[in-house]
């Protein structure tokens, strides 16, 4: 059993909190739970769920704004995976990724997961994920998933 219970925070940075916490509060509807604007330091806390939070703080030269596209060299952190409770919600950030250009919608079969993977406005790379298979143990190749949800 794990002495821990989850992930508290996860830091990011962003070149524009104001156009970060537009995105992730429409997208994924994830309220703010603080927020400070002195022009020294700028930050925001989103709630990722009912425990975990994103701490976004504003850093407008950061050498990363653009983002890093190489799998496992864009740094500590290599991307974020958020989780959809259900379909339903699935299908809504689906949607709303899609409706804001930064998603084709293709969505990916990793067996126990479907996956969606876009890059947010500062270039990170996300991916929002859907259990379909809690008993299936470890990843399969990757594959496109074909059936209705990616209509």
């Amino acid at each position: 059993m794990s002495l821990i219970s989850g992930i508290h925070h996860v830091a990011v940075v962003t070149a524009n909190i104001d156009r970060f916490i537009d995105f992730y509060t429409d997208v994924f509807e994830m309220p703010v739970i603080f927020q400070e604007t002195t022009p020294a330091f700028r930050h925001a806390l989103l709630l990722a769920g009912s425990q975990s939070v994103l701490h976004a703080a504003e850093m407008p030269n950061n050498i990363h704004s653009s983002g890093l596209p190489d799998m496992f060299g864009r740094g500590h952190i290599d991307h974020l995976a958020l989780n959809a409770p259900t379909e339903s919600a699935f299908q809504i950030i689906r949607r709303k990724l899609i409706d804001r250009g930064v998603s084709d919608g293709a969505i990916t079969d990793l067996g126990p997961v479907l996956n969606l993977s876009f890059s947010d406005p500062d270039g990170m790379h996300i991916e929002v994920c859907l259990i379909v298979d809690t008993s299936l143990q470890g990843f399969h190749q990757p594959r496109p998933y074909l059936e209705s949800i990616n209509q």
